[in-house]
Formats: C-alpha cells, structure tokens, sequence
C-alpha cells in the first residue's frame, strides 16, 4: 500500500509541475492544455514506459539458447527471490551498467549492457542483477519509469521554448519563455530527486540477500564505477531523466554536481555491503562467507570441470 501512495504523490507533482510550466508558456490555457496532456502520459507512462525505456537504449531481449549462461544466472536469483522469472534484455553500450524496469515483478524487465557483461566476472554479474531484480521485488521499478517517461517530456518543453518563443497567452512575456530555456533542463534532475536515494541502499541490502554475498556487489559497484567514469553512455547523456534507473549513475556531469546526483555516495554503498559481508548472517541465511564455496548456483558448473572452470576465473558467464 505504502509503494502505491507513494506513485500517486509523485505522479501529482509531476503533473503539477507539468502544468506550471504550462502556465509559463501559455497561461490558463496552456495551463489547461498541460493538465489534459500528463493524464494522458500518466496513463500511457504507467502501461507503456517499461518499454520505451528499453526501445530508447535499444535493448534486444534474450532467451535461454541465444544468451544461455546469463539467462540461467537471472533464472537462479528470481527464484532465489521468489519473483517470476523477468524479460531478460541486452543492450550494445561499452559503459558497464545495468537497469531494471517494468509495472512490477509480473511483467518486469533486467537489462545489462555489453560492457557490464565483458568487465564483470560471473559473481559480481550476479551481485548486479539481485540489486535489480531487488528493485523489482520493492517496485521501485514503476515510479523510475513514470519518472523517466514524464521527466524526458518536460525537458522536450524546453525545446519547445527555445523554437517556438512561448504563446502570446505566456502571462510573463519573453521573462517566462527565457526562465523555461533556464529551469526546464534542470526540470529532469529536479524530479529525479523524488527519486529516494535511500531506495539504493534498500536494493543494495535485498541484492545481497539474494545472491548470497555482499562482497559481490561492492567489487561489481566499484568496478562499474571506475567503468562509468571512463566510458560515455551517450544515450544517457542525451536523455539524463533516465539516469536514476541505473545501478551506478552514467553521467559524467554527476562527479561535478553532487547536489543532483540521483544515487548515494559509492563509497557509503560499498562500505555498507562490506559491512554486511563481516557480519556475516545479517544477510540472511543464504549468506556465503567464501565465494568459491557456492556449488548450486547459475555460474558454477556441475561434473568434473568445475574446478577447471574457477581456476580460469573467465570474465564472465556468458564465455565460452
């Protein structure tokens, strides 16, 4: 119930804010013509907005027999989450990053990019994907993509400002279209700041319960990261009302400007998970202290192998 009242808090101030920027551009009318335009994204953004995230970044799904190995380690932890098993999806970006999106468990999406899965090896890939599909099981994932979706518009306002000057409606003249060229691009990290940060840590904590040991999710954090620090997300930078979505923020500008950064410090993320790795049974009775010691999930190998296979510690899963 609680997640519920929250989605309808932020949907009403987004779409009060929608018609304030309404109002800057064309007075009551404009005003008018904003309120019946975010109903209608407010609904299509709550049956829709999953999807236009994953056509935006260019997502293809995957199956069991074209991405075996990495589909069988999101099996292993939906069911080690009692969640229904979500789309599984691929997207081609050097960045290493992940996302998941979707209404709810019932007809959630994982996405990780290429670079993620080149760079990671099989148990930190593990330790990203419970983070996701931890933010699945507190469906976090409806309000990120509501507010993706109605952010990405209000930002395309400011374009709208810039060609077309407003209306002569606009009850501050040309004072309201030049503060909508100067407040509307900052509209995206505005709103993303409804997007609680503390949610992270949640997901950080339940991703940990999931796969088993924390330790796995602090190196991958780290190494993505550094990873995000080097690498561009270009589509990411060119839509940032997405960035919240992702386990670590893509933005470069994020390093410059704490004030909107959409996710809590690296550094207080890791340091937690580490502690939790210490306490050992604070993450639940599925908590492995020894990574090698996991022998029934996805990235092991049954048969006579396996040893084999850990000692050539191969980047990934998915590798042959």
């Amino acid at each position: 119930m609680f997640n519920y009242v929250r989605i309808a808090i932020l949907v009403a101030a987004l779409t009060a804010l929608f018609m304030g920027v309404g109002f800057l551009l064309g007075g009551v009318p404009g005003m008018m013509i904003a309120l019946i335009v975010a109903g209608a994204m407010n609904l299509f953004a709550w049956w829709n907005s999953g999807d236009m995230v994953l056509r935006y970044y260019k997502a293809h799904e995957v199956t069991p027999q074209t991405e075996p190995a990495f589909y069988r380690v999101i099996e292993e932890l939906a069911a080690r989450a009692e969640l229904p098993m979500p789309r599984v999806y691929i997207i081609d970006n050097p960045q290493p990053n992940a996302f998941a999106t979707g209404r709810g468990p019932n007809n959630a999406a994982v996405a990780a990019t290429t670079g993620m899965l080149q760079s990671l090896n099989e148990h930190e890939v593990a330790g990203v994907m419970a983070h996701e599909l931890a933010h699945v099981r507190n469906r976090d994932t409806l309000i990120m993509t509501i507010t993706a979706t109605i952010a990405g518009a209000i930002g395309m306002i400011a374009n709208f400002a810039l060609f077309f000057g407003g209306s002569r409606n606009n009850p501050l003249g040309i004072v309201g279209v030049l503060a909508m060229m100067i407040l509307a691009p900052l509209a995206a990290s505005l709103v993303q700041l409804a997007i609680s940060r503390s949610r992270e840590y949640e997901a950080d904590r339940g991703g940990a319960k999931i796969c088993g040991n924390p330790d796995w999710l602090a190196d991958a954090l780290e190494k993505l990261h550094r990873g995000t620090e080097r690498i561009d997300n270009l589509a990411a930078e060119g839509n940032p009302a997405t960035a919240h979505m992702f386990i670590v923020n893509p933005l470069h500008v994020h390093a410059r400007d704490r004030l909107f950064s959409t996710h809590p410090s690296l550094a207080n993320r890791v340091a937690r998970l580490r502690a939790m790795a210490s306490q050992g049974g604070d993450v639940g009775e599925n908590y492995i202290a020894n990574s090698d010691s996991w022998t029934d999930g996805p990235w092991s190998s049954a048969g006579p192998n396996r040893a084999r296979r850990r000692a050539k510690r191969r980047r990934g899963p998915w590798e042959s």
